[in-house]
């Protein structure tokens, strides 16, 4: 049996190894990105390149998005010359960006007026989670839309039904502040541990298995570490989650007044100007915050 036609628009450091993985499973697959050149790489894995994004989506059974926010995706999948326009009825556009719950919900209803089936299923799992393949990926939709889906989902990772459309855009708001906390939390203990004059990597080391052990830890600990601020997830996108989960907080008549300490906290870091640099790079704005101190109050053996 044939497999799916895929289009995807979205070629970043995650949509890259997403789409890559398709081709390499063999899905033919079309590919557009604002940047050309990011799109350009995936012809070396089959997929065919296009310069307009509506051109990955007329012949596709499945379109994926993989856009930097809710604004940008809106900008090019709706209106009259949108990707969704171009798509068939019967095809299921899949939003995999993070984006509003309520901009989840009004594509689906979007999409169901054109007899197009939508899933909004955002990831989590980072670089390299898109480039092993592990994504958690959380899926709101129909079950039998999600189901049809799944194959292809399974391709870039582990799909979870959470519910109707809009719940997993919820879902990757809990995510993304349980993340943005968990960063934080890293960043203040790796920091109070140099300034204590331990040695933060052994301090790391000794964690590692106990209670306080997290992939945060393992992953972006060792960032902290090593002074490793490429990004897999920049600062900027983690500030646009946790903006986003506050205001639909408000709208629930919630107060999390962790989430508002931890948002202010990348605020901060995006407005020195770290912002494109990986959300571990929190580290740097703790730093700035803290007054030059004396030397440590134990020294390193």
């Amino acid at each position: 049996m044939a497999k799916a036609m895929i289009g995807f628009v979205g070629i970043g450091i995650m949509g890259y190894h997403m789409a890559r993985r398709l081709a390499e499973n063999g899905y033919p697959i079309r590919v557009w990105n604002r940047t050309p050149d990011k799109a350009g790489r995936l012809a070396a894995f089959g997929a065919g390149v296009e310069r307009v994004a509506v051109d990955v989506a007329d012949a596709a059974d499945f379109v994926i998005c993989m856009l930097s926010s809710g604004p940008v995706c809106d900008d090019i999948l709706l209106g009259p010359n949108g990707v969704m326009a171009a798509m068939r009825p019967g095809a299921t556009l899949i939003v995999m960006s993070s984006i509003p719950v309520d901009t989840a919900t009004r594509h689906a209803r979007e999409a169901d007026a054109r007899g197009i089936r939508y899933i909004d299923a955002p990831v989590s799992g980072g670089e390299k989670g898109a480039e092993a393949g592990t994504l958690a990926i959380m899926a709101g939709g129909d079950p039998d839309v999600v189901e049809r889906a799944r194959p292809v989902l399974e391709i870039m990772g582990r799909p979870v039904r959470i519910g109707p459309n809009g719940t997993g855009q919820l879902s990757k708001l809990v995510n993304q502040m349980m993340v943005a906390s968990t960063i934080a939390a890293v960043a203040e203990a790796l920091l109070l541990a140099e300034r204590g004059g331990a040695d933060p990597a052994k301090v790391r080391e000794a964690l590692l298995g106990g209670f306080a052990d997290s992939t945060i830890l393992r992953q972006h600990g060792l960032r902290m570490i090593e002074g490793n601020f490429v990004p897999g997830g920049p600062a900027k996108y983690q500030i646009k989650d946790t903006a986003t989960a506050i205001d639909l907080a408000k709208g629930m008549n919630l107060d999390l007044p962790i989430l508002n300490l931890v948002d202010r906290l990348f605020a901060d870091m995006v407005a020195h100007g770290d912002g494109d640099l990986d959300h571990s790079a929190i580290l740097l704005e703790l730093r700035r915050r803290q007054p030059v101190s004396a030397a440590p109050a134990m020294s390193k053996e």
